[in-house]
């Protein structure tokens, strides 16, 4: 709901500051925008981030599913394959281990009382 009353009020403030600065003002924060998108080194800049996001783009696929993997297979309860998991992972699993094993074994005193 806070999201929805924050959006209408920018459309209020844009649509008062708009009608106030007219078209012409318009227009010309729209070629100066598009000046600005145009120029040699903004387009070379596009470029680059360009053949970065295609260089990556494979290793950010494997990387993700990987993750959504251990993570689904953390939810069915099942452990993620042996060859799969990093020497870190492997030592947080031990150091869970551990801790359990030292809670499980101090007992709780039990109530006797019924009632």
């Amino acid at each position: 709901m806070k999201g929805k009353i924050l959006f209408l009020a920018g459309l209020g403030v844009g649509y008062v500051l708009g009608t106030r600065a007219g078209r012409e003002r318009y227009e010309e924060i729209k070629a100066a925008a598009k000046n600005l998108w145009n120029a040699p080194v903004v387009q070379k800049q596009v470029d680059n981030v360009q053949d970065f996001v295609k260089d990556k783009a494979p290793d950010v696929v494997d990387f993700v599913t990987d993750g959504a993997k251990k993570v689904a297979a953390q939810v069915s309860g099942r452990s993620a394959p042996a060859a799969k998991r990093t020497p870190a992972s492997s030592t947080a699993k031990k150091s869970t281990t551990a801790k359990k094993s030292t809670t499980s074994t101090a007992k709780k005193p039990s109530s006797s009382s019924n009632s």
